[in-house]
C-alpha cells in the first residue's frame, strides 16, 4: 500500500532519476581498459575547452567591448576566449569523426549520437554570432558577407547579422544556453549507456 510520500512528485522523480542514472553510472570510479586510447580523449578535451570558453566569456561580458579592445588584460582574455574556441572545435571535430568511424550509435546509442551532432551544429551558430559581435572590422566584414546568404533563406527577417545587439544577445544568452543544455544531455546519455566499445571488443 503506497503512502503519501510515495505519491509525491518529488519522490517519483527521484526514483525515476535513480533508475535511469544510478550513482555508479553518474559518477563512475573506473572505466573499461579501452578508454585509455587517444580517440576517447577528445571528448574530454572538448568539455574542458567549453568550460574555458564560458569562463572567459563571462569576463568579457562583464567588462565590455571597450575593455577587450583597449586593455592589455582585455586582449589577453579575449585571446584566451578565441583559442579556447579553436581548441574546442578542433577537439570536437576529431571526436565527431572518431565516433562516426566507430559507429558510436551502436548499442541503442543513436540518441546520444544525435545530441552530439546537434550540439556541434549549435556550436557553429554560437561561434558565428561571436565572430559578428567582435565590434571590429572583422565582424563588419563577416556580417556584410553573410547577410545576403542568410536573407536568401528567409531567415534574415528574424536573424539580422547586421544588428550587433541582436547578435551579441544570441551569442551570450540563447545559443550558449542551448549548447550547454545539449552538452549536459549528451554527457548524461553517455553515462547511461556507457562509452561505446571499439569493434574488436564487441566481437570478443
Amino acid at each position: 500500500m503506497s503512502t503519501t510520500i510515495d505519491r509525491q512528485w518529488t519522490t517519483r522523480l527521484r526514483r525515476r532519476l535513480v533508475e535511469q542514472l544510478p550513482p555508479d553510472k553518474a559518477l563512475p570510479d573506473t572505466q573499461p581498459s579501452y578508454v585509455s586510447s587517444w580517440i576517447y580523449v577528445f571528448g574530454v578535451v572538448s568539455l574542458s575547452a567549453l568550460v574555458m570558453v564560458i569562463l572567459t566569456g563571462f569576463v568579457l561580458a562583464i567588462r565590455g567591448p571597450q575593455w577587450w579592445h583597449q586593455s592589455s588584460i582585455g586582449h589577453y582574455v579575449n585571446s584566451l576566449h578565441l583559442w579556447s574556441v579553436e581548441i574546442f572545435f578542433f577537439a570536437m571535430v576529431i571526436h565527431l569523426w572518431g565516433k562516426f568511424f566507430m559507429a558510436a550509435w551502436r548499442g541503442n546509442r543513436s540518441l546520444t549520437w544525435v545530441t552530439g551532432a546537434v550540439t556541434f551544429a549549435t556550436s557553429i551558430a554560437t561561434a558565428f554570432t561571436g565572430y559578428v559581435s567582435q565590434t571590429n572590422f572583422d565582424s563588419q566584414w563577416i556580417s556584410t558577407q553573410a547577410k545576403d546568404g542568410i536573407n536568401a533563406t528567409g531567415a534574415g527577417a528574424f536573424f539580422n547579422v547586421l544588428n550587433t545587439g541582436q547578435m551579441l544577445m544570441w551569442h551570450i544568452v540563447l545559443l550558449p544556453l542551448a549548447a550547454v543544455v545539449l552538452t549536459a544531455l549528451h554527457v548524461v546519455m553517455v553515462r547511461r549507456k556507457g562509452v561505446v566499445p571499439p569493434f574488436e571488443e564487441v566481437s570478443k
